[in-house]
């Protein structure tokens, strides 16, 4: 069985070729891959890290970005606490397309989800066609973070997961999740039930 404090549902969000894919597989199987089929629907992998004395489980899902999936990958934003959209910083488009994802996210997502702001493939830094600083001014505008990833050569990948579930943590802290909310993003895990099995609860953040 596994242990953890919560599980948290994440969603990858952007343009198609973007590099979603890579950064899920990169994440959590510590793999690349040149050529990647693209996405049919949505793709899913897990992982477990620690953050603050807590052992949290990570369930992504990586969703397609073309259009005519759109009524399928929707569904999936249904409770997602953490958000990372993508664009690919050689591809004006997938920027450009950026506030098109974030109203998407805003209207199907958790209603306190964290949403940061992912610049792909600086591996591709010759290439580059939108600067780091009109990076963090889109960000800026719409209260996200921003980070800048290669899948390719792992830069930032693990940041950026590590991130955003901080970000989450410091909510749940500050009260701002509702857990009795069945689509908050967020499930009180194996550590928390074990302990009310027992008749106690070890940590108050179970009483949120």
């Amino acid at each position: 069985m596994d242990l953890y404090h919560y599980l948290f549902k994440f969603i990858i969000v952007g343009d198609a070729s973007v590099g979603k894919s890579c950064i899920l597989l990169r994440y959590t199987e510590k793999q690349f891959r040149d050529e990647h089929d693209t996405t049919i629907g949505v793709e899913f992998g897990s992982q477990v890290l620690k953050k603050n004395d807590k052992t949290l489980k990570i369930q992504i899902w990586d969703t397609a970005g073309q259009e005519s999936f759109k009524s399928i990958t929707r569904s999936y934003y249904k409770g997602s606490i953490g958000v990372l959209l993508v664009f690919d910083i050689t591809n004006p488009d997938s920027f450009h397309n950026v506030q098109k994802w974030y109203n998407d996210v805003n209207e199907q997502a958790a209603s306190n989800c964290t949403i940061v702001l992912v610049g792909n493939k600086t591996d591709l830094e010759s290439q580059r066609m939108i600067t780091t600083n009109e990076g963090k001014a889109l960000a800026d505008q719409y209260k996200m973070q921003y980070i800048e990833t290669s899948a390719k050569t792992n830069q930032n990948i693990d940041l950026l997961f590590e991130t955003t579930a901080q970000q989450i943590l410091d909510k749940i802290d500050k009260h701002l999740i509702d857990f009795a909310n069945e689509d908050s993003g967020i499930k009180l895990g194996t550590f928390y039930k074990q302990a009310k099995q027992g008749g106690k609860d070890k940590d108050d953040d179970c009483k949120c």
